[in-house]
């Protein structure tokens, strides 16, 4: 699978081979600098790509090399984690770090923009979920009509920010990977904070209400519209892992919690 593009770009395996959902990954070097070597088996990871060649380096890794379905990235060597610092006592920092990567990925450029998905597309399991369902995903449909019916300013998204797609990069400090390139509020980006399934804290007692009074401060977001957001969010990751046949008890539990904040 990779053959042809370390013989292309001249790369030098560094590692082991790395095999996710969406893609296949290779540790490689390229002229000397560590790189990693990524090869979409999803479109959507491809489109994806050209959002980072969009960012140029800024507020997520550099590209160094594109063609078709493979993308040549720079590659992060720390050891350090965001995920590792929320669950080690360091989860306002952590949350700190990652607003300011996306307040830089947010940041206006002159560049003509790539296709992008509009976020009203990217909800469109939600509806027919919460029709299905009724209970906790109706209200968090609500969130998501509300949130439409009067939309702030787009912007270009991220679209899957979580504590895994900020890497810490040494001097060129905490950057994005992995985007979905989407289009739209920018108070989603900031969702998934308090969402991501893969961290065990999201639940923990009072832990969204703190983190809720930071990203509000970073961001300058008003709380009760970021709380939609992540009520909103939370119905849709939902809503994917009942189509996907998984159990959506998680990303509902954050649900509960964010409806009971509003409610407050």
């Amino acid at each position: 699978m990779f053959a042809s593009w370390i013989e292309r770009w001249s790369l030098v395996p560094d590692g082991e081979a790395i095999t996710t959902r969406s893609s296949r990954l290779l540790p490689v070097r390229w002229r000397g600098l560590p790189a990693m070597l990524k090869v979409a088996q999803e479109a959507e990871e491809k489109f994806g790509g050209l959002l980072m060649r969009w960012w140029d380096g800024h507020g997520a890794a550099r590209v160094y090399a594109e063609s078709g379905e493979a993308i040549l990235m720079e590659r992060a060597e720390s050891r350090r984690s965001l995920f590792h610092m929320a669950m080690t006592g360091s989860d306002d920092a952590a949350t700190r770090i990652i607003c300011r990567t996306i307040a830089s990925l947010h940041t206006t450029r002159s560049m003509p923009l790539p296709e992008l998905v509009p976020l009203e597309r990217w909800f469109e399991a939600l509806e027919p979920t919460a029709h299905a369902q009724a209970g906790l995903f109706e209200i968090c449909a609500g969130a998501a009509r509300v949130l439409f019916a009067d939309p702030h300013p787009p912007t270009v998204l991220h679209g899957d920010i979580h504590h895994g797609n900020i890497l810490d990069f040494g001097e060129r400090g905490w950057l994005a990977i992995d985007p979905k390139r989407l289009h739209g509020e920018r108070g989603f980006d900031y969702a998934n904070l308090f969402c991501n399934p893969e961290l065990p804290i999201v639940t923990a007692p009072g832990r969204l209400e703190k983190q809720l009074a930071i990203v509000a401060q970073e961001a300058q977001l008003e709380p009760r519209r970021i709380l939609c957001w992540c009520l909103a969010y939370a119905g849709l990751s939902a809503a994917w892992f009942l189509q996907d046949g998984e159990s959506a008890e998680n990303p509902l539990a954050v649900a509960e919690i964010a409806a009971a904040a509003l409610n407050r």
